[in-house]
């Protein structure tokens, strides 16, 4: 178990985090709160940060994949599964959004709380600029995410992505029809700023 000082508590669940690693702010609780996984499911949390969304998703799936670039997330997200009960459920993998998967893998649930600020170049360069920085238009990392992510479904698989306002919603929705996928904005939350998050949720 990390013995980093800083917590954040979900409902009965408790989270410890290290300074390097993006704190679940209000895209991670919209998230959390409207994240179904059902019994058995097999489940990829990218971007895992403190695991927070891969151990919730880890009561009920029969396992678990949390992957970020982040090596102090990965220990991080470790230390909380411990602490949270679920570590036998969950495995651990530093590796960069889907590159690192053998092309045989398939998934009930794909779940991406995608770094989607616009920020121009050289802004984010720390492990924790990273986990917010979706590069100058905001859609870097979500464009490379939804054009590799429909192959390492299973049948009647989903993905569900958080994204800003400030990143074009619309355009994501488009892309994923384009990769042949159904999506919807499952849950939205309005942020100050003219900035409202959303949760898209995509099937086959």
């Amino acid at each position: 178990m990390p013995s980093f000082a800083k917590r954040v508590y979900f409902g009965d669940y408790v989270f410890l985090l290290d300074e390097n690693v993006y704190e679940p702010a209000e895209d991670t609780f919209l998230f959390a709160e409207n994240l179904v996984v059902e019994a058995g499911e097999r489940v990829l949390d990218v971007g895992t940060g403190c695991g927070i969304l891969g151990i919730l998703a880890a009561n009920k799936a029969r396992d678990v994949i949390a992957v970020d670039l982040n090596p102090y997330a990965v220990r991080c997200a470790k230390g909380n599964a411990a602490l949270n009960n679920v570590r036998g459920k969950m495995a651990f993998v530093q590796g960069d959004l889907l590159t690192w998967l053998s092309e045989k893998a398939r998934f009930d649930v794909i779940i991406f709380n995608a770094p989607y600020l616009p920020v121009e170049a050289g802004e984010a360069d720390s492990w924790l600029g990273r986990a917010w920085s979706g590069g100058v238009t905001g859609r870097q990392v979500t464009d490379c995410f939804i054009c590799e992510v429909p192959k390492y479904l299973k049948p009647a698989g989903r993905v569900l992505l958080i994204q800003s306002t400030l990143a074009d919603v619309d355009e994501t929705l488009r892309r994923f029809a384009e990769c042949h996928l159904t999506a919807r904005v499952a849950a939205e939350r309005a942020l100050p700023f003219f900035e409202t998050v959303v949760l898209i949720e995509a099937k086959i």
